[in-house]
């Protein structure tokens, strides 16, 4: 899975696709518009962008405004990115198969430089928002995630230049961490409980049995 080349399919592709079905041109016969029935109004561009005889890219219309651009970037005939549109027609997210299967299942969202802050992933490919991994300058920093598919998160990481330092976990369903590990830089591993959900986490060795 990857989200590279943010800008890679400007919209202003999709405003001369426009012009040039409106032209008798012979790039005009890799172009096919379709347009809605009753209102006529164009609603799906398909592209053949390399000539090869088959369509590699799909430009979702409402009327001039692009809502989004499907491509097939490697020629399987299943789209693999996605560009989703604002209505200042600027890229709101970028879409992404993470099986390589044409099943959009992920969706990176950039600031205003083009870099990736934040990943959205639909873990069981259901549609539904299940882990968020957050970035800062090319690398991760944290991510949190709902392991058990109640609607709630329940896992928590965090990142220290590109190393995982901890772990949190909701092991009781209160909306907070009560177990976390810990990763040191020499590779050991601390565990660390807060058994009564006061926010205060200890050694879990030093938790009383009940």
């Amino acid at each position: 899975m990857t989200f590279s080349g943010w800008r890679s399919v400007p919209t202003a592709l999709a405003v001369s696709l426009l012009i040039a079905c409106s032209k008798s041109t012979a790039d005009s016969s890799r172009i096919t518009p379709e347009y809605d029935k009753k209102t006529g109004k164009l609603q799906l561009l398909k592209y053949d962008s390399n000539g090869d005889g088959k369509v590699d890219m799909w430009s979702y219309m409402d009327g001039s405004r692009v809502v989004r651009i499907e491509i097939d970037t490697d020629g399987d005939g299943k789209p693999d990115r996605w560009e989703h549109y604002g209505p200042d027609q600027k890229i709101v997210k970028v879409g992404a198969s993470r099986q390589n299967d044409g099943r959009e299942d992920a969706w990176s969202y950039a600031d205003a430089d083009g870099n990736i802050i934040r990943i959205e992933i639909s873990t069981r490919r259901d549609g539904r928002i299940s882990r968020v991994e957050r970035y800062s300058h090319g690398s991760l920093t944290a991510a949190e995630e709902d392991t058990d598919g109640d609607g709630a998160i329940d896992k928590w990481e965090t990142y220290e230049g590109e190393r995982l330092v901890m772990v949190a976990f909701d092991t009781s369903h209160r909306g907070r961490p009560d177990r976390r590990l810990i990763y040191a830089a020499d590779g050991t591993v601390r565990t660390e409980i807060d058994p009564d959900g006061s926010g205060r986490f200890r050694p879990a060795d030093t938790v009383p049995s009940r």
